[in-house]
């Protein structure tokens, strides 16, 4: 059933619903002759795959360093920077919804994507203004001393620093003693008891604001783009296109091919070089986007034009009319997201109580107005929905506690060569390219001999995997001593795991959503979709959090009792997925039973 893997990885795109919709191939109804100009497809096709790819390419460059930057440059907690992370992954996929209804109601694809990528431009070019970052401060014997790193990333050694004096030093867990390595020179003694001394971090507050910022402009400009730009591939096709599905394959190795480079690029630049290379070259990226984009629009053929563009004119509030109303909407977007990164802990309790009720309403939906078979697909859809979660909150560690882990924790060494931990973020994508056709394969393959797993089966696995994958890294965590670096093998293995389980996820959810739920609530059944994958990616934050340890200069200070922690949250999150997994398996035959139409088949 790997028929629709372009619109929807959604640890990728999670986007592009209503690409899928009937309403969007309308507007590719009307067209003439094919156009087969790239690799047989709309040359259109072309210029999404670019600007897509190049979207892509910054997001995913910034995602890499974001955590590490966080703990390092700004010096916030783990338990903090992971909440942080997590309600900026929650705000992104929300804000879609927003974002896909303007452009649908108002803007048009065209409008909204090119408003989407401005925001995204200055966003990620923000984050590139670092400032000399916040310090850590340790009165010792009635002196200031910074502590610091000479570095970025887990290789950075941690050094002592008064005026132009110098010296490494470190941390002895078992006597709770900071030991310094050049005491003579910084007139202080080898060791240092932990509590006879206080630190307090020193923060440019400027500089902080526009990483808060940056990450809103980021939030919204995704908001206005992600949901959009997968539209327009599908209202490049007529309805019955037997060309769609390979488009958006296409597509989809556009936003792969941007993840991978991206985590490579940015990841070294950012880790070796200065987070402002990294940050700035995911800016480069995202501005080449909008060029390619803007460029391009005349081969889109008008398939993303606004619906009615008189009704843009008309107006909202006095001299402002609706398309002003539309743009300032994005700066509320911005100012609320703004608010809520800044207050990460306010998301969980937002975005809690509005799932409560878009449940309540979705289920009373099914209740009230529909009956039999269309009911039942409406609770699968329902259920593919929620299903989602637990993948999600486990998966989407990748860019957040496992970034960490990697960086602090892990043999990074490959041919003698120190692997930035950005970098193994393009594992995922480099195993799609590599798994995804074989995965594809072999569904056809099973299918013939009636063998191939239904979808409530393959989300069950793919949970199953997700938990599988923490387990095994757990494993790998063992086979060393307590306070011995992991082999890297076990990140390549996690990874592995992981990007098999999405395969069994991502390419069939929402397809089978937008199938299941019946035509005249399709949007705010996929509306449902995203405002659940937001609340996955800010519990993947709270799973984050737990993993925290305490930090000098976002540098750990007893390894033994980090990774002691690791193995406890991630032996608890991998057993937990397994025991879901297991409860979906059992409930599949049901769900199975709910997804077949009026005369006996499955959708």
């Amino acid at each position: 059933m790997i028929k629709l893997p372009a619109q929807l990885a959604p640890g990728r795109c999670r986007s592009g619903v209503r690409a899928l919709s009937e309403s969007a191939s309308a507007n590719g109804a009307a067209t003439g002759a094919q156009d087969t100009s790239f690799f047989g497809h709309p040359k259109g096709l072309a210029i999404l795959f670019f600007a897509e790819m190049w979207e892509r390419f910054s997001f995913y460059g910034m995602r890499g360093l974001l955590i590490i930057y966080l703990t390092q440059h700004f010096l916030f907690s783990d338990e903090k920077s992971a909440l942080i992370y997590g309600a900026y992954g929650a705000l992104v996929y929300v804000m879609t919804i927003i974002g896909g209804t303007l452009a649908d109601k108002y803007l048009g694809q065209r409008k909204a994507v090119i408003y989407g990528a401005i925001l995204l431009v200055l966003g990620h070019f923000g984050m590139a203004f670092e400032g000399s970052g916040s310090k850590e401060i340790a009165t010792i014997n009635g002196a200031e001393y910074q502590l610091t790193l000479d570095g970025r990333g887990g290789d950075g050694n941690p050094i002592i620093v008064q005026g132009d004096k110098v010296s490494a030093f470190s941390f002895d867990s078992a006597t709770n003693e900071l030991v310094i390595e050049d005491p003579a020179l910084m007139g202080l003694p080898e060791r240092i008891d932990r509590a006879s001394y206080d630190t307090k971090i020193v923060t440019e507050e400027l500089f902080k604001n526009i990483l808060f910022l940056s990450l809103a402009l980021i939030i919204a400009g995704v908001g206005f783009l992600k949901a959009n730009i997968s539209t327009i591939v599908g209202a490049l096709y007529p309805i019955g296109d037997p060309r769609r599905d390979s488009g958006f394959t296409l597509f989809y190795m556009g936003i792969n091919l941007g993840s991978f480079l991206s985590s490579i690029t940015c990841g070294i630049l950012g880790i070796v070089y200065g987070w402002a290379w990294g940050f700035g070259l995911a800016g480069v990226g995202m501005l080449l986007g909008l060029i390619v984009f803007l460029w391009g629009q005349k081969f889109l053929d008008g398939k993303a034009d606004p619906p009615d563009e008189a009704v843009l004119k008309k107006s909202f509030l006095g001299p402002i009319n609706i398309e002003m109303a539309c743009y300032l909407s994005g700066v509320v977007m911005i100012a609320l997201s703004m608010f809520l990164v800044m207050n990460e802990e306010l998301v969980g309790g937002i975005l809690g109580p509005i799932g409560i009720l878009m449940f309540a309403v979705l289920v009373g939906y099914a209740f009230l107005r529909l009956k039999g078979r269309e009911r039942n697909r409406m609770f699968a859809a329902i259920y593919f929905v929620l299903a989602q979660i637990p993948f999600w909150a486990l998966f989407e560690q990748a860019g957040s506690s496992l970034n960490l882990f990697t960086d602090r924790l892990v043999d990074r060494n490959l041919f003698g060569w120190s692997v930035p931990a950005p970098v193994f973020q393009s594992l995922n994508a480099g195993f799609i390219f590599l798994f995804a056709p074989l995965i594809a394969w072999l569904w056809i393959w099973l299918a013939k001999r009636n063998w191939e797993p239904s979808t409530p089966v393959k989300f069950a696995l793919g949970v199953l995997g997700a938990g599988l994958g923490f387990l095994a890294l757990v494993a790998g965590i063992k086979t060393v001593g307590p306070a011995a670096m992991t082999p890297v093998l076990f990140i390549f293995l996690i990874y592995w795991i992981h990007t098999m389980s999405e395969l069994l996820v991502s390419p069939v959810g929402l397809s089978a959503v937008t199938k299941l739920a019946p035509p005249q609530v399709v949007g705010m059944t996929m509306g449902a979709w995203f405002l659940y994958s937001g609340l996955s990616n800010f519990l993947a934050g709270i799973i984050a959090k737990r993993t925290g340890s305490e930090t000098i200069s976002g540098q750990l200070t007893d390894v033994a009792a980090a990774k002691a922690t690791y193995v406890d949250v991630y032996s608890s999150v991998g057993l937990l997925g397994i025991g879901i997994a297991v409860v979906m398996l059992l409930v599949s035959p049901f769900i199975k039973q709910w997804m077949k139409t009026d005369d006996g088949k499955m959708v």
